[in-house]
């Protein structure tokens, strides 16, 4: 069970991991429910290097994402969440629309990002060219949304 840790805890295990010879793997995203496609997204980010760190996006940063009714649960529970689960080992919640300055800050050996993306359309690849580091498409098939979810929930309880 991963842990949440501040950015600069992060950068400093990050690199402690990288002196050890390990790989340090950034993914990110909002996980505003959860769903398997997280899961497995998770677990193929993990299965790229040693130590898997999530960059969790803030509320603000759901919101202009997502739109003005996200996120449904706040940052702190979104984390906690994601926490727990089995592949990742750090948390840290950001409120940028993209990890950026995480990349610099972390300087991750991969970044993986899901299957609703291809290398050329990550924003962070050529951030992640200019560190030495790569960029991998990682989970299942893009067939599992939050929004999706949503609806589904929105059509079985609606009033008849």
């Amino acid at each position: 069970m991963g842990r949440r840790v501040e950015l600069e805890t992060a950068r400093r295990l990050g690199a402690d991991a990288k002196r050890a010879g390990k790989r340090v793997v950034l993914a990110n995203g909002c996980f505003d429910l959860i769903h398997v496609g997280h899961v497995r997204y998770l677990e193929g980010a993990k299965a790229a290097g040693d130590l898997l760190v999530v960059a969790v996006n803030g509320d603000r940063s759901v919101a202009a994402l997502k739109g003005w009714d996200r996120p449904i649960m706040s940052a702190d529970e979104r984390a906690e969440l994601v926490a727990a689960m089995r592949a990742v080992d750090l948390v840290v919640v950001f409120d940028d629309e993209t990890v950026s300055s995480l990349i610099e800050t972390l300087r991750p050996d991969v970044h993986c990002k899901g299957t609703d993306y291809t290398e050329q359309t990550v924003p962070e690849r050529e951030e992640m060219k200019r560190i030495g580091g790569t960029t991998k498409i990682v989970g299942d098939p893009k067939q599992h949304s939050t929004r999706d979810l949503i609806e589904r929930v929105r059509e079985r309880f609606r009033e008849p």
